[in-house]
């Protein structure tokens, strides 16, 4: 069973916000933003703007007719300005014209009289004026203060890790139509659609139920569009509330990336301890995560970077401790990962530090301290079902890592211009919101007279695959063929208070409360058939649309049970609510069983660096991951091919720039480079672990949205692992992405860094077969 969307992608059929109909009457919004990061708004000129051509009505915090409030964990964000300016790119008033073109040049007749405030950018510069979204956390693990004096080797360092640009095809907008009786009906690119409908309800002083959000799909989220979708939606909604008009926003590509959050850019010490044998014995780590100007859900993303700071590894003493600081940047939101991968990249350079001051490889320490069966992590929840060296050493005997270390060394002893790294890197990933309450969603399923089904979930598609899967689930449960499915939009009136398709739970959550929908659809059918047909209902069974009695096809089909069911009057509806079982967390003292389960992996990556220009190229990465009995491998294998390339991304070239005004500098693809074709690695291998799947995961099919993207996190080791060949006994500093410009200034410091005569040299000589130009 393969995706079902990519036929109709490819054949332009596919449906998204854009390509709706233009209603009459329309109204095209635009968006007047901050032009300062931090500043008092005094006051708005709006006469020239309000009599330009074209132009019905401009909206401000004023007009807002409930609460100007859109903040979710912390009510600190406005859906307009009023009083202050935040950031560069925050909303202050919204412009409704007859097109398009006529409300954006309407936006540069707005004058605002901002007083300039100062201006943060720095999360550590925010913390030490106690600007925090919410107060610190900590997690322990044991007692690491007094674990030190049982290291033998004890290591500090300071490990940087940039943010990440979205960069979802499909860029944020919303379509609102006024309905009856007052409410407000929104087509919402996002992946949170309750949380559009709560917040709009909010500003617009309404009940919910007079909010209807509709999603058919998205053209890409990433966790940009759980909580940034919100803004956009209520703005569409409020022009359409007051004016009782159609409202249309759509944000082109540079004003998406000039006024939305990212990737939360982490600072962060820590500090390791290893006894002779290379275990490690104790970590403390203090993150500083810049969380920009307001909360979104910074809290959460912190929270998550603090049940992943030691990744796969048992470390019997640990004190993480972690500060959302606010600065005068756009709000930074939820990334694939979610803060585990930025508390992953410190305990990685850590081991790193460590292991290069020792003089042994880094695969070394990471390999002896693999978590085991029920080894406690950082929040004293065990490792259960734990597959860490499982993945490990398939990896390393699959595509023989012996092996690649010797062609390595082989290639490096024979080159002196390029050099090349290779790096091992193990993950371990909770699948589970960490807000307990979250896990729970719900299933609406109907079976047409004709046998067609129709399911309703809180699942948004955007691209992973999860409408494929929840046909799968409903098709194989009932025993029909997944023709006969269709997965409905997701829409808060089917289906109502949703958590967003986020956390890699989507696919579990939705496809759990679908099974068990179809379950009951199944069992009163066939109980129905038992009394039709005088079938004894003990081995009754419904397989390829063919009802079966002890295994043997009984007189009817799937057809022909169902109209039978409807004419005696069988419901053929049936609506579930499923919550994950068991899982507990207690933040206030950070201690619990926060995840349904965990997924295991490890990647070997190996590239080779030019030494000379500071390029390089990924030769490969060879992947061992857990997907437990996947339903569908075609849909997880482009997941972790996707996600390892995205995360290569953010380690490698993906550079998000702010300077010191708050000004985003990297506002283009100009300017902002993701991986291409030719920036993905040359060979990427994905094989299968044999492993029993979880009964929490839905037909024991692992989730794996977001356990991939860690891997790339090996391609800045093994770029370090290049330059450390080139330059011996270098120690770049910890600073991701390692672009190419960082490359060549760890290859190449200022002459007053070091000594002439300790320094390699390296023929500049261009290849006859290279242009200069290239």
């Amino acid at each position: 069973m393969n995706h079902l969307d990519p036929v109709r992608h490819v054949r332009g059929e596919s449906s998204y916000l854009d390509d709706i109909p233009v209603q009459q009457g329309t109204l095209y919004a635009a968006v007047f933003e901050a032009a300062v990061a931090h500043g008092r708004l005094r006051g708005l000129d709006l006469a020239a703007a309000r009599a330009a051509p074209g132009v019905v009505r401009i909206l401000t915090a004023h007009d807002v007719p409930g609460e100007n409030q859109i903040g979710g964990i912390v009510p600190d964000e406005p859906v307009l300005a009023e009083g202050t300016v935040h950031f560069r790119g925050q909303p202050i008033a919204l412009v409704l014209a007859h097109t398009e073109r006529q409300a954006q040049a309407a936006l540069h007749l707005i004058k605002a009289d901002i007083e300039p405030l100062p201006i943060i950018t720095d999360p550590r510069v925010a913390a030490a004026h106690n600007e925090l979204i919410v107060p610190p956390r900590t997690f322990r693990l044991g007692d690491s203060r007094t674990a030190w004096a049982d290291c033998t080797h004890v290591f500090e360092g300071v490990a940087e890790s940039g943010g990440q640009e979205h960069l979802y095809i499909e860029t944020q907008g919303a379509y609102a139509f006024p309905t009856e009786m007052g409410g407000v009906r929104i087509v919402s690119s996002t992946q949170g659609p309750t949380a559009v409908q709560r917040h709009t309800a909010h500003v617009l002083g309404i009940g919910m139920h007079q909010v209807e959000v509709d999603v058919t799909r998205l053209g890409g989220g990433f966790g940009g569009k759980e909580d940034q979708a919100t803004p956009w939606g209520v703005l569409a909604a409020l022009g359409a509330f007051l004016t009782r008009r159609p409202v249309k926003l759509v944000l082109d590509r540079m004003a998406d990336m000039r006024m939305t959050g990212k990737r939360h850019p982490y600072s962060s010490d820590f500090r390791i301890g290893l006894d002779t044998d290379l275990k490690i014995v104790a970590y403390e780590v203090t993150f500083y995560q810049n969380a920009g100007a307001a909360a979104d859900l910074s809290p959460a993303v912190l929270e998550r970077t603090l049940f992943h700071c030691t990744n796969s590894y048992f470390i019997p003493n640990v004190t993480a401790t972690a500060y959302s600081c606010r600065t005068n940047l756009p709000p930074n939101t939820a990334f694939r990962g979610f803060g585990g991968p930025q508390g992953m990249f410190v305990i990685e350079s850590a081991i790193a530090k460590a292991a290069e001051e020792l003089g042994v490889p880094a695969s070394e320490i990471q390999r002896r301290n693999l978590l085991r069966e029920n080894d406690l992590l950082p929040y004293r929840q065990p490792a259960e079902m734990c597959h860490a060296e499982q993945a490990w050493d398939t990896a390393a005997d699959l595509y023989n890592l012996p092996r690649l270390r010797e062609e390595v060394a082989e290639f490096n002893q024979q080159n002196e211009r390029l050099k090349k790294g290779l790096s091992v890197m193990p993950i371990c990933f909770g699948i589970s919101f960490t807000k307990t309450p979250m896990n729970q969603s719900r299933a609406l399923v109907h079976i047409y007279t004709d046998g067609t089904v129709g399911v309703s979930t809180g699942a948004v598609e955007m691209g992973q695959g999860v409408n494929t899967k929840i046909a799968q689930v409903a098709a194989q449960t009932l025993g029909i063929s997944i023709d006969r499915v269709k997965v409905e939009s997701t829409n808060t009136t089917r289906v109502a208070n949703t958590s967003p398709s986020a956390a890699s739970a989507t696919a579990d959550l939705n496809g759990k409360a679908t099974e068990m929908a179809c379950q009951a659809l199944r069992e009163r059918l066939l109980r129905h058939a038992s009394t039709e047909y005088t079938l004894n209902y003990e081995g009754l069974e419904i397989r390829d649309e063919q009802v079966l009695a002890a295994g043997v096809p009984a007189e009817t089909t799937w057809e022909k049970l169902v109209s039978s069911a409807y004419w005696r009057r069988v419901s053929l509806t049936e609506n579930a609510h499923y919550a994950t079982p068991d899982i507990h967390f207690d933040a206030t003292i950070e201690q619990g069983y926060p995840f349904a389960y965990h997924v295991y992996g490890t990647a070997l990556t190996v590239v080779t660096v030019d030494c000379l220009r500071g390029t390089y190229e990924l030769d490969a990465v060879h992947i061992a991951h857990d997907f437990g009995q996947s339903m569908n491998p075609a849909v997880d294998r482009g997941q972790i091919e996707g996600g390892a390339v995205q995360g290569i991304g953010w380690m490698t070239m993906e550079e998000l720039i702010y300077n010191e005004e708050g000004r985003l500098l990297s506002n283009s693809l100009n300017s902002y480079k993701i991986p291409d074709l030719y920036a993905a690695p040359k060979v990427l291998d994905v094989h299968f672990l044999d492993t029993p799947g979880h009964p929490r995961a839905i037909f024991r099919s692992k989730a794996v949205g977001e356990p991939p993207l860690m891997y790339g996190i090996g391609a800045y080791f093994a770029i370090r692992d290049a330059v450390r060949a080139f330059r011996s006994g270098h120690q770049p500093t910890f600073s991701a992405p390692f672009t190419p410009e960082k490359v060549l200034l760890n290859l190449y410091p200022p002459v007053s860094a070091r000594s002439a005569a300790a320094w390699p040299s390296v023929s500049t000589s261009i290849p006859a077969t290279t242009s200069a130009a290239s």
